[in-house]
């Protein structure tokens, strides 16, 4: 970051004025208010904020939240735990950005790992039939397969860490916004406990195999 670049201290006191309107409100709404601002975020956070700490954090944070092969697998872990109901519904938000922030340091390592985007496309199709079809298999494999596709969703974070920034906060940045991807999911798939939820949770569940189906096939570009 050159000297005296103004968008710098200006991203900082976006992320402060973001911290201090939660405070204002209770957790669920906090939470939820975050992830709606930071997809509101304009680009220019990503193109100016990419070195030291708080540049590393910033960019970490935007990065799940730039990508729809991304977005769409992290949203799906969080409809698919709703529906399982506790304690899935708590576990599988936790799985996942723990063993991405593993694939993560594979990634900043340089470890190779193969076929790192189909998997990132299968995980949207994988975990969106879970969803459209009401799977409900035991808690281990749910977990056993969210976090198999966590791993190659951290790979591609890693990888992708800005030469300069700082690898810590940025993997603290892309673990947050991980997880408010996997609530907001959480918070769309409680519709469950209606008729009329659960069939647009399932077409939602559809929406994201599609998705990947998409990616997969590159038919849309990550």
């Amino acid at each position: 970051m050159a000297p005296g670049n103004p968008s710098f201290p200006q991203e900082r006191i976006r992320l402060h004025l973001l911290l201090m309107s939660l405070k204002k409100l209770p957790t669920a709404q906090g939470l939820t208010f975050a992830a709606l601002l930071l997809l509101l975020l304009p680009a220019t956070v990503h193109a100016h904020s990419e070195t030291g700490t708080v540049g590393g954090f910033v960019s970490g944070l935007n990065h799940p939240l730039t990508g729809l092969d991304h977005i769409v697998a992290m949203v799906a872990v969080g409809l698919w735990g709703a529906y399982l109901g506790a304690p899935a519904m708590w576990l599988l938000p936790v799985v996942f950005p723990v063993v991405m922030a593993f694939g993560g340091a594979l990634g900043v390592m340089g470890v190779p790992m193969p076929g790192v985007e189909m998997c990132i496309a299968l995980s949207g199709v994988a975990l969106g039939l879970m969803v459209a079809c009401a799977a409900k298999p035991p808690l281990w494999i749910a977990a056993v397969l969210v976090g198999f596709f966590a791993i190659f969703h951290g790979h591609a974070h890693g990888t992708e860490l800005p030469q300069s920034a700082n690898a810590m906060t940025y993997a603290i940045g892309f673990v947050i916004a991980t997880g408010l991807l996997h609530l907001g999911g959480i918070a769309f798939g409680l519709l469950v406990k209606w008729p009329w939820g659960r069939i647009l949770v399932r077409t939602s569940g559809a929406a994201i195999a599609c998705t990947g189906f998409l990616f997969l096939f590159h038919i849309l570009k990550a």
